[in-house]
């Protein structure tokens, strides 16, 4: 969890019939003062409603218990997870090691050296072989860019450089105080968060910001948009993906190490799962199976059947996800959605709506693992120890980067529904922490997990944690934005791996030479004021489209440019169906440009990136047009 080093906070999950949650269900039998009048009783009910629903029957799928780890252990798993596993001692691609710290920042490098020398003194301890110092395979880094290490630099030195950050240049305020909620404030993402935090600690900037529960004076976050736009999570193909947990795992450490937190993480341990086809299976399971039948299902089948009928009926209906459904009925129906939802004998017109819902929630809580993860659960409901909204909405984002893909898209399509009914609160009544206060212990509470939680804390901690679910669903487009610093990080990976450097000298500096010199050749290019490239759109036209490229030339005006030559040359179409509107005229929403190659994978390009700085950045990239994959077809 990520706990201050002053007090304990952790926070693991509640079982159902642990004494501590007979606590919460007798709290619900009472009003809790609250200065900002905002009520936790949907909180303390819903507890003793999934109590009540878990007493008759037999827990069917439980974790095995999280056991305490030993000194160097969480460490070396850290190492792992991080892709620096080569660091301590095994034999691995120490190449690949090496590409990836030259892409660290000044804090991020702190935080590597850190669980280095922590694992380092454990294996001394055990009269190990001692494990390889990162002092000796890379330089002080700062703002992604490496620096060689001087051949006198003593240890000492080098580590104080680490733990200095380079703040010349940093003349930005990154503070959020929440003072003026209706003021629209900036969320910079082209600078590592951890370094935005070493800026704001060392002119202590840092405050206690006000806590504010209520959603109508929740801070309005926009993010600036630089000249290589915005990055969202579905803009990256699933390669250049595979390289974003890792860098997150990372980043997020650091962050916690400047803001004085420590980030633990439950250990992974194996699933015992039920013998069912719906509930109580895993996630992976799951989308194996619908995809047998969906091919490139990123979301259950179940789960979009319940949250569809939801959407039709639910939406309006007064005190929706609060207002529990009968226990008997919600797993008469779980029995038939067994035995039917497959083979599609279902009839979903003929299920109460608050049944529904209880389905809903059953489904979430009846997962082996927690949707968001038993490794990182109790780091999301420590996200309330950070005073500083910018910087825990900062934290959220990273740790929803380090969710496997089917937890976050399941999470994604659950926090895209609660949206629409807080959207229709006027006529549900379920305003944004009525809902966050009810499906706040649906995903923090498990019964396969033990039971953390320091007396006296559970009225703060239930209230922590109702406020992460308010943010994840107030805020959950920031959130699922990929930062541009870890977009900048993914490209230098992928520069550094295609170009296959030799490593033969184990001196970094021969790495660092062909790096700047790289990095000269890229300056120089900038330097040109046009270019004219081609823009290729081969599944849509056997022609390409020639470009003059300014500093003004954005997304948006090229594929303007595109429609235009469309209707006015009558290029020869290959697929005219999906392109045209009912009146032959170019839909612009259709088409989307792609940066493929080069240094990246392939990158969705948002309409507001200019063109000739993306083409500075990845000159060998091709660019491609493309047909919009959620645009509806026209048959």
């Amino acid at each position: 969890s990520l706990s201050t080093r002053n007090c304990p906070c952790k926070m693991s999950q509640i079982p159902p019939k642990s004494p501590l949650a007979s606590l919460f269900s007798e709290r619900s039998n009472s009003r809790i003062d609250s200065l900002d009048h905002l009520s936790m009783d949907s909180f303390w009910l819903e507890v003793e409603n999934i109590k009540q629903s878990s007493e008759a029957e037999q827990e069917e799928c439980s974790l095995a218990d999280v056991k305490a780890q030993e000194e160097g252990d969480a460490e070396a798993e850290w190492l792992q997870d991080a892709g620096l596993s080569d660091l301590l001692g095994d034999q691995g691609s120490e190449n690949d090691n090496i590409v990836l710290l030259s892409t660290l920042t000044k804090t991020q490098a702190a935080a590597v050296q850190r669980r280095l020398d922590t694992y380092s003194r454990s294996r001394r301890r055990k009269n190990k072989q001692p494990v390889r110092d990162v002092r000796d395979i890379f330089g002080v880094v700062s703002n992604g860019e490496t620096v060689a290490e001087k051949e006198d630099t003593r240890p000492d030195q080098l580590w104080h450089s680490l733990q200095t950050p380079n703040v010349q240049k940093q003349t930005q305020d990154y503070s959020c105080t929440v003072r003026n909620p209706g003021k629209e404030e900036a969320f910079n993402m082209d600078v590592a968060y951890s370094e935005q935090a070493a800026v704001l600690l060392k002119g202590s900037f840092l405050s206690e910001s006000r806590r504010i529960k209520d959603g109508n004076a929740l801070t309005k976050f926009k993010i600036p948009k630089g000249r290589l736009g915005v990055t969202k999570i579905g803009d990256l193909s699933a390669q250049d993906m595979k390289k974003i947990p890792t860098l997150a795992l990372i980043e997020l450490t650091a962050l916690c190490d400047v803001l004085g937190f420590e980030l633990k993480r439950n250990k992974a341990v194996k699933l015992k799962t039920a013998e069912k086809r719906l509930f109580g299976v895993p996630l992976n399971t799951l989308l194996e199976n619908d995809q047998k039948l969906l091919p490139n299902t990123k979301v259950p089948l179940l789960l979009q059947a319940l949250l569809s009928c939801l959407e039709k009926r639910g939406l309006e209906t007064e005190g929706i996800l609060r207002v529990s459904g009968s226990q008997t009925r919600i797993k008469s129906l779980e029995q038939k959605l067994e035995s039917d939802f497959y083979t599609g004998l279902f009839r979903w017109d003929e299920v109460h709506q608050n049944d529904v819902s209880g389905l809903l929630k059953r489904f979430i809580r009846e997962l082996p693992a927690p949707l968001l993860t038993a490794e990182y659960l109790p780091a999301f409901a420590a996200v309330q120890n950070i005073p500083d909204l910018k910087q825990r909405l900062q934290a959220l984002n990273l740790l929803i980067l380090i969710l496997p893909e089917p937890n976050r898209n399941t999470l994604k399509a659950l926090l895209e529904f609660l949206s629409k009914v807080v959207a229709r609160e006027n006529n549900n009544k379920m305003n944004l922490w009525n809902v966050s206060t009810v499906m706040a212990p649906n995903l923090f509470m498990h019964k396969g997990l033990p039971n953390k939680i320091p007396e006296g804390k559970e009225k703060q901690l239930a209230e922590g944690a109702a406020d992460v679910v308010r943010m994840m669903i107030h805020y959950q487009d920031l959130l699922w934005t990929v930062s541009s610093f870890l977009v900048a990080q993914v490209r230098k990976l992928n520069e550094s791996n295609s170009k296959r450097y030799q490593f033969c000298d184990k001196r970094i500096k021969n790495l660092l030479r062909k790096i700047h010199a790289d990095k000269d050749k890229v300056e120089k290019n900038q330097a040109e004021p046009s270019k004219i490239v081609k823009v290729h759109a081969s599944l849509l036209l056997k022609d390409s489209l020639e470009v003059h490229l300014n500093n003004a030339t954005r997304v948006a005006d090229v594929l303007k440019q595109f429609q235009k030559n469309l209707c006015q040359n009558g290029w020869n179409i290959v697929n005219t169906v999906n392109l045209l509107k009912c009146n032959n005229s170019m839909d612009s929403t259709n088409l989307l440009l792609y940066e493929v190659g080069g240094n990246i994978g392939e990158r969705c390009l948002d309409p507001d990136t200019y063109l000739l700085d993306l083409y500075h950045i990845n000159p060998h990239a091709e660019w491609i047009i493309k047909q919009n994959p959620s645009y509806p077809r026209v048959f």
